[in-house]
């Protein structure tokens, strides 16, 4: 049995990209995308001509209604190939507006209604900043589920859960390259790997917090740089996975145990949390990384929309 399907045994495998041509062979549960992830795709040959004609059919309405008929348009595709959910994200530019942001996943959620895909197979992405948080609170509320993304903190993990959002998405990637950077020449490579890499170790703390209090949001590891990650979090909720990453666990028949176990987590000496605004803005401010790094992805999302705004224009 290859890795992936000895990791199928423990996680749900989600497919991390816009390429839904791609999808097939890996037989992911759900699929993620980003402003990022799109950009890259409709500046492919194989994607373009879906770009043009989306654009043609909507001609004359305003810039943001159109790239939102983009990413469901991308979203419908790659739902006719996962049998799950698909995410699908609100214009990072809306990061701080708890109210556009909550306008905009209502319009995303209406397109997909209108094409016949109910709201139990779309997760609405907005970035982990308190407004987003908010927002995906009423979200939740009105039955419209939300993945949180750009989740660093623990902080964050710990307000979306007060806030009972359906998925997270902590980036297992970003936080191993901040601290790799930050330690420079000093960094051992081999002594940071597996369980004892900065961002598997946060992944690990969050979902042991949720296991323990019966948190019922699903935690989700996400941006992974190497199979190392994902192996040393066999057990999670869910991982979302690369096309290029996928390969190499499918070619490889390497043995696989589960790292993360729910029934471990109850035993564990847990203290309980909670942070209103005021106290989660100050422990965002108070981890370096975490600032950092929200601040560094929001920025990236934003120009990767801006230039898909522009490819638009163009057509």
């Amino acid at each position: 049995m290859n890795q992936l399907d000895q990791l199928k045994q423990f996680t749900t495998v989600v497919a991390d990209t816009g390429n839904f041509k791609q999808l097939a062979q890996f037989a992911p549960r759900d699929a993620t995308t980003n402003p990022s992830l799109i950009l890259k795709a409709v500046q492919s040959p194989d994607y373009a001509p879906l770009l043009s004609e989306t654009v043609k059919a909507n001609k004359g309405r305003p810039l943001d209604e159109i790239v939102d008929e983009v990413l469901v348009r991308f979203g419908l595709e790659i739902l006719k190939v996962v049998p799950g959910r698909v995410s699908t994200e609100v214009d990072a530019h809306l990061s701080f507006d708890t109210k556009a942001t909550i306008a905009r996943a209502h319009r995303l959620v209406g397109l997909y209604e209108k094409a016949g895909i109910g709201r139990d197979r779309v997760l609405i992405k907005t970035a982990s900043t308190w407004e987003g948080i908010q927002a995906a609170k009423v979200l939740e509320q009105e039955g419209i589920h939300c993945n949180l993304t750009l989740l660093f903190s623990f902080c964050q993990a710990v307000a979306c859960a007060e806030a009972k959002v359906q998925l997270i998405s902590p980036f297992v990637g970003r936080i191993y390259d901040w601290y790799k950077k930050s330690e420079g020449a000093k960094w051992d490579e081999a002594a940071n790997a597996g369980v004892n890499d900065p961002g598997v170790k946060s992944v690990s703390e969050i979902y042991a917090y949720y296991k323990h209090f019966g948190v019922k949001t699903e935690v989700m590891g996400a941006s992974f740089r190497n199979v190392g990650q994902i192996v040393a979090l066999a057990g999670c909720d869910l991982l979302t996975i690369s096309p290029d990453l996928l390969a190499k666990l499918q070619e490889s028949e390497a043995p696989i145990a589960r790292r993360l176990d729910p029934k471990a987590a109850p035993s564990a000496d847990i203290k309980a949390v909670s942070f209103d605004e005021s106290a989660f803005r100050f422990a965002l401010n108070d981890d370096p990384m975490g600032t950092e790094k929200l601040a560094e992805g929001i920025r990236a999302f934003a120009a990767d929309a801006v230039k898909l705004n522009k490819l638009i224009e163009a057509i």
